[in-house]
């Protein structure tokens, strides 16, 4: 066996001696602290082994703790070990020695601790490397899905079980459940059953066998069943409880489960069974349930062990055990095998369910050996010894004591010794002073009896009275019981011959003795001349044995009878002598022949008969002679009768349809002591479930609710009194819709008509098939036609309309009035004869690849007068013979090309195709040439690579990227051009090349760079990395009010903002009187916003900062309101303004990458006072003065155009901006791409050509107008963003200097000139010129302008998303209609911008030359 070391001692073994093995070595055990483990094995070797147990860390010495035990006849050797600890947890050896070898096994052992302890033995002595030892795998459990159980619901196991038991064991499951409705059960059982056969045919062919979980004697449980799967490779799950469990394959015994496949049998099997182990087990293929079994382990014990049995050949052997707690049901058996109720077992419990029995009948030698009961975990065993019977002919054994002499001599043998046994028991009577206590002993019957040890076999013995209480006329045993509690025979309770009841004494009672005692031989009635159970009455209780005779009694006494008027009565009594008259008594008086009765004396038997009873012959009789008498009771009246009128309606049967209620009723007159009954089909009914019964004093009703068809039948009501019984039959009729037409189905087929021939249903529905209903489907199509409709005397049917070759399955329905049967459906039958297509042309190889070959073919010439369907491909490999289906017929291949992929790299291979029509697969063409499996060279290229990625700061980076080539390139990783740190793992497979960064930082963020690089050529791929974060919200909100009717709004940038140049913000609003927040800009790169507010309004501002991250928290302004941040009042100082500043950089560069030969136009803004000086460097070199770059500066807007990039113009470029304040820069990176490599080119083809030019120029104009929209877009920004200061940096102050005049006339000028040239609202533009004269402020005049600035730069609120694209297509508009080029355009915009902060600027030089107040004051 696996898994055992065997040694050998000596060299060669004598004969017939051998070394010790194992014939079942000890499992490996998992437990928990405090439970019992056991180590079973069994060894075998000549002369017998010696089995001792050890442990790898510590002895198993000490008694209380290891317990050794030895079953001899089973030869199991047990290692006990009781209350379990943790430090026991070990592997244990199994040593079998004898004086020729030596066996080992090892077998470990698993602790589970319960609880945590502060101290543990032996803990301080553990090494610290073991503890690598004690770690365990941990397995994730997939949890079955269970239904929820609804209130009110059975519990849904209920009928997982029952869908996967026997009928045998509906009752007992109903029961542990508390089912009660068991036809509402059937019923919804029969439906279950259908959908889940509907719902298994998904994955299995055929589910059957299917066996409980039985405990084996082994230790070992199992359950089995036959499956066949469609597909093969399907999963099959095992669950306990919901919980999915693991199995082995059955070659690893320590396996806790295994599954053993053998054909179509599953047989799985939990070794070394514990009480942890019971549960619902279920098997699932995928998600389907297939099987249920439930596994109860009770923890009891055997009061006891099972006795021995020794019994002689035919007779019963019994076993007998006892339990310390109930148990409904346990497993016997026989030789290791499990036995069950039947024709040679009986299996019995008691009503407390302690006391199981089990009888083995008629046993044979074949019979003996070990038989066991198991009990959860325990079991008993006790071993059966069959005899031969010497005198197994006289006792009619095999009923071969057949003809008249062998009867009579039986018979003869019989009287003979019965009459033994009557002087037996009169001499003892006498003895006894008349007390009649005798044993009770007497003989067996004809036949099979067990022995004359066998008491009250003939009812002798009684209690004192009249020998049986009743004086035991027909044997009946009461008071004078054999072991059997039955009338006096052998164990078994039965008199008769043989078993068989041929030429002897039947069990019937016909020739011989019956069950009940009664010997009757030649009549039928009880105190005939019978030959045995006719001895009661025998010395009772001081009558018969009062010392007046001590040699008259009675062989038998008078019995209690029912006579019904008018009928006769017989009395009849017997004494053991014939040589006396006795004296006849009714009620005390003596009666004679003259009082209407005929007294008769027949040897010793005396007869009293009343030839026509009537009332007054109802009483006491009493049979007297010499003090000695035996009396019994008389009792006269009438069988039980019916209602008339309710009997007649009574037998009128009742017909309901499938689904109501039936009913039936009688009407009862007044009758003492009545029994009512109903039965159907002659089965007594019960009430309960969805059957009622009522049984009243005038009347009884039965019915039944949810009449099924199969309920159709007898129904018969009977009454019952002491006189006899009387019966009333009826019939119920259940009518419904007929059965399935039987099979089989006669198909006859002709060139182009199909004809079906069947037969009827077995059940027509209790109603005449008026027709049969036929359909038809075409394979392949989802629809069923109906095509005839055939009267039920014709059970044929011809289908015309059929193609010829193509396949139909047809379905046959009956119908009668009350519905259409469930259908009759044929197999797939072809019409017409088979004529399959011609071989097609060989099959070419397109291309082949290390994992793939394409194939084309040409259809066949040939197609056999039908449509093909598709194509049947084989391939062989070299140097083999076999030809491999690729596909199933079922599954034809439609196109006339195929890639296989299932080749290996370097293998050669050739294929061969058929063409499939109705009629199936043809003849196969002549295989392809031999292909082999390659890759042929390939320059390395990426499939669908993406360039750019964001990733949270912590988190790894995984940049996968997917190419082809051939050969394998070599891969190389860049990082902003230089190659990547050695800490960034490189994983390189098959066609797949990945950069891991387990813990992504900001510096991780930059241009990766994928260069792969073969002998056909070399590739890269830029890969744009961004690590940032959710960043940190702006801070410092500040409103402040310029101009009536606006606050701009600013803020402190974000902490994000310097390492994150995708980082932009978004400002909402709230206001009293919507009350919801909502976004009012968005996209903005500056710092400040100006916004328009409504006067008696409150308003809050919230300023987000966004990149590609996500939010940040908010930052809230202050509130803005009715009585707050009022502007406030002019002072008459006139203000000190300077515009002077240092440079700054409003919109920076963006990166560019536009393809070699296209155009590059980078864009920045820049602000500074005095105007800044721009200087443009490329990689350090300033570039001003280099006429391959057209560079301008329009009012701040500084432009850099390249004509056409080539690979010398990458690199970085900065623009400096310098003036007397000091100095701002910003710079970009340029990457010009590679253009489209010349092989890719010649490989496309002159089509390909076209259109990768035409996607050159559209790349080329996108770029083109990208780059415009990212120039505009900045303009406008830093056009706002200037605005803004310049408008927060003036201070309006009112005046009455006329000078202010010609500066509004002027403005006003500026403002009309614009007008002209770009028109604008009157209502967006209104002045209230009065306003202005009045008041002489310059307030109106500002509005103005910042209306005109709002019109012409959009705000966000106007153009919340694609904005600029609308702004754009009206620059460009404009840009055509006026025939200007675009950056005319720009400049145009520019210069009209420039005009309006000239005329702010005028307003300024005016406010600064007016005088103040205290030089006024002064003059």
């Amino acid at each position: 066996m696996p898994g055992v070391m065997i040694t050998q001692y000596v060299k060669e073994l004598p004969r017939g001696k051998t070394t010790p093995d194992f014939t079942r070595k000890p499992i490996a055990l998992t437990v928990q602290e405090g439970k019992v483990a056991v180590f079973k094995a069994v060894v075998s070797g000549d002369p017998t082994p010696t089995v001792t147990w050890a442990r790898n860390k510590g002895d198993t010495s000490d008694p209380e703790k290891y317990k050794p035990k030895c079953d001899p006849k089973t030869r199991e050797h047990v290692l006990e070990i009781p209350n379990v600890k943790v430090d026991q947890g070990d592997t244990y050896k199994c040593f079998a020695t004898n004086e020729f070898g030596k066996a080992v096994c090892t077998a470990t052992l698993g602790v589970i601790g319960v609880g945590v302890k502060k101290k543990q033995i032996g803990m301080s002595t553990i090494d610290p490397e073991d503890f690598r030892k004690m770690l365990k795998k941990t397995n994730i459990v997939r949890k079955k899905k269970e239904k929820p159980k609804k209130e009110g619901e059975i519990d849904p196991k209920f009928w997982e079980l029952m869908l996967s038991a026997k009928k045998s064991d509906y009752e007992r499951i109903c029961r542990d459940f508390g089912v009660t409705d068991f036809r509402w059960m059937l019923k919804h059982l029969n439906q279950m059953k259908k959908d889940k056969e509907d719902e298994q045919a998904k994955v299995v062919e055929k589910v059957d066998n299917m066996k409980k979980i039985e405990l084996k004697t082994s230790g070992r449980a199992e359950f089995e069943f036959n499956m066949k799967l469609k597909d093969p490779k399907s999963n099959i799950y095992l669950y306990k409880n919901g919980d999915l469990l693991d199995y082995g394959d059955g070659t690893d015994d320590s396996s806790k489960l295994n599954m053993k496949k053998t054909g179509d049998k599953y047989l799985f099997s939990i070794n070394n069974v514990g009480l942890n182990d019971g549960g619902m087990y279920q098997v699932d293929v995928e998600d389907v349930n297939v099987f249920s079994t439930s596994f109860t382990i009770p923890d009891v014990e055997f009061d006891g062990k099972l006795k021995d049995a020794k019994v002689i050949e035919e007779q019963d052997a019994v076993f007998e055990c006892v339990l310390s707690g109930p148990v409904p049901e346990i497993t016997w058996c026989a030789n290791d095998i499990s036995v069950e109720h039947g024709d040679k077992y009986n299996i019995t419990v008691s009503e407390d369910n302690l006391t199981h029995r089990l009888v083995v009948k008629n046993c044979k030698p074949e019979d003996k050996g070990v038989y066991t009961a198991i009990a959860g975990i325990k079991s008993a065993k006790a071993t059966l010894a069959v005899d031969e019977d010497p005198n197994a002919r006289g006792k009619g054994r095999s009923g071969s004591s057949d003809g008249a002499d062998d009867l009579t001599r039986c018979l003869t043998d019989e009287q003979a010794r019965l009459q033994r046994e009557r002087d037996e028991a009169a001499r003892r009577a006498k003895g006894t002073g008349g007390r009649g206590d005798g044993d009770g002993s007497g003989g067996t019957g004809l036949g099979g009896g067990s022995g004359g040890d066998a008491r009250g076999r003939y009812g002798l013995g009684g209690d004192g009275t009249d020998g049986s209480g009743k004086n035991d006329i027909d044997g009946s045993g009461k008071n004078g019981k054999d072991r059997s509690g039955k009338n006096g025979t052998d164990r078994s309770g039965k008199n008769g011959t043989d078993r068989s009841g041929k030429n002897g004494i039947e069990r019937s009672g016909k020739n011989g003795t019956d069950r009940s005692g009664k010997n009757i031989i030649g009549k039928s009635d009880s105190g005939a001349d019978g030959l045995g159970g006719q001895l009661a009455g025998l010395g009772s209780g001081g009558t018969v044995g009062d010392g007046t005779d001590d040699k008259v009694h009675f062989a038998s006494g008078l019995s209690d009878q029912n006579v019904l008027r008018g009928k006769p009565a017989e009395l009849v009594c017997k004494l053991n002598t014939e040589k006396i008259d006795g004296v006849w008594y009714i009620n005390g008086e003596k009666l004679t022949s003259k009082d209407g009765v005929i007294i008769a004396k027949d040897g010793c038997t005396h007869k009293l008969i009343i030839q026509n009873c009537k009332d007054l012959d109802t009483g006491l009789y009493q049979f007297e002679v010499n003090g000695c008498k035996t009396e019994a009771t008389v009792t006269v009246g009438d069988l039980p009768e019916f209602d008339p009128d309710a009997l007649q309606k009574f037998l009128n049967p009742v017909i309901v349809k499938a689904g109501q209620t039936a009913s039936f009723k009688m009407s009862l007159p007044p009758q003492a002591s009545l029994e009512v009954k109903w039965f159907k089909n002659g089965s007594e009914i019960l009430d309960g479930g969805s059957v009622k019964v009522v049984k009243e004093s005038n009347h009884s009703r039965f019915q039944m609710k949810d009449c099924m068809r199969m309920d159709t039948g007898e129904i018969k009501i009977q009454l019952k009194n002491p006189f006899g019984s009387t019966e009333a039959i009826s019939s119920l009729l259940v009518l419904d819709k007929p059965g399935t037409p039987q099979s089989p189905v006669e198909v006859n087929k002709s060139t182009s008509v199909l004809e079906l021939k069947w037969n009827p249903p077995k059940d027509d529905g209790g109603s005449t098939v008026s027709n049969y209903i036929i359909e038809r489907q075409q394979v392949g199509q989802s629809t069923w036609k109906r095509v005839g409709d055939v009267s039920a005397d014709h059970l044929t049917f011809k289908d015309k309309s059929v193609s010829l070759g193509k396949r139909y399955i047809y379905r046959i329905y009956a119908e009668n009035p009350d519905g259409i049967s469930e259908p009759l459906e044929t197999e797939k039958i072809i019409a017409g004869a088979l004529i399959f297509p011609g071989p097609p042309a060989p099959p070419k190889v397109v291309s082949a690849f290390r994992n793939c070959i394409n194939l084309h073919w040409i259809p066949p010439e040939k197609d056999g007068g039908a449509t093909i369907l598709g194509y049947l491909l084989e391939k062989r490999k070299k140097d083999t013979n076999q030809w491999v289906t690729l596909n199933s017929v079922n599954e034809p291949i439609q196109a006339l090309k195929y890639a296989e992929k299932d080749v290996s790299e370097g293998s050669e291979y050739e294929f061969r195709v058929s063409a499939i029509n109705m009629s199936g697969a043809g003849e196969p063409s002549a295989p392809s040439v031999m292909v082999c499996a390659i890759n042929p060279k390939m320059k390395p290229h990426f499939k669908d690579p993406e360039d750019f990625m964001v990733v949270r700061s912590g988190n790894s980076i995984r940049i996968k990227i997917n190419y082809e080539a051939s050969p394998l390139p070599n891969i190389t990783w860049l990082k902003n051009g230089e190659p990547v740190s050695p800490w960034k793992k490189i994983i390189n497979s098959d066609g797949t090349s990945t950069l891991v960064v387990p813990t992504s930082k900001y510096s991780d963020s930059g241009i990766y760079t994928i260069v792969a690089k073969n002998s056909s050529g070399q590739a890269s791929f830029d890969i744009e990395v961004r690590v940032t974060d959710e960043p940190k919200p702006p801070s410092q909100v500040a409103l402040e009010q310029v101009v009536y009717g606006k606050v701009i709004i600013t803020w402190a940038p974000s902490p994000d903002q310097k390492k994150d140049d995708r980082l932009y913000y978004i400002v909402a609003e709230h206001n009293s009187n919507t009350r919801i927040w909502h976004t009012i800009a968005d996209h903005l790169l500056c710092n400040t916003y100006t916004t328009s507010i409504k006067p008696g309004l409150e308003y809050h501002f919230r300023v987000y900062a966004k990149n590609d991250m996500g939010l940040s928290d908010p930052s809230d302004s202050p509130t803005w309101g009715v009585n707050s941040n009022r502007v406030s009042v002019p002072s008459s100082v006139p203000p000190v303004i300077t515009l002077e500043r240092p440079p700054s950089i409003l919109v920076p560069l963006k990166q560019h990458a536009p393809p070699n030969g296209y155009q590059c136009h980078m864009t920045c803004a820049v602000r500074g006072c005095p105007t800044p000086h721009i200087a443009w460097y490329h990689n350090g070199i300033c570039i001003n003065s280099n006429n391959n770059y057209y560079i301008t500066n329009a009012f701040g807007i500084c432009s850099m155009n390249i004509l056409k990039v080539c690979a010398e113009n990458s690199g970085e470029y900065k623009v400096v901006a310098v003036n007397s304040f000091g100095r701002a820069e910003c710079s970009t990176k340029l990457k010009v791409q590679e253009p489209l490599s010349y092989t890719i080119l010649q490989f496309a083809g002159t089509a390909s050509l076209l259109e990768i030019e035409q996607v050159r120029r559209a790349q080329a104009l996108e770029e083109q107008l990208t780059s415009f929209h990212r120039s505009l877009e900045d303009h406008q920004k830093s056009t706002h963003n200037l605005h803004s200061h310049l408008a927060a940096q003036l201070v309006i102050v009112p005046s009455q200097n006329q000078q202010l005049v010609s500066v509004e006339k002027e403005i006003l000028e500026v403002q009309a000139t614009t007008e002209e040239d770009f028109p604008i609202k009157a209502e967006e533009v209104e002045v209230n010129d009065k306003t202005v004269m009045e008041d002489k402020e310059i307030t109106g005049d500002v509005q103005v302008q910042e209306e005109f600035v709002e019109d012409q730069v959009v705000s966000e609120e106007e153009v919340p998303a694609g904005g600029v694209q609308v702004q754009v297509e009206v620059v460009e508009e404009q840009a055509k209609k006026d025939g200007i080029p675009e950056e005319v355009q720009l400049q145009k915009y520019v210069f009209e911008e420039e005009t309006v902060l000239k005329g702010l600027q005028v307003k300024e030089d005016v406010v600064a030359q007016q005088p103040s107040k205290e030089q006024s004051e002064k003059v």
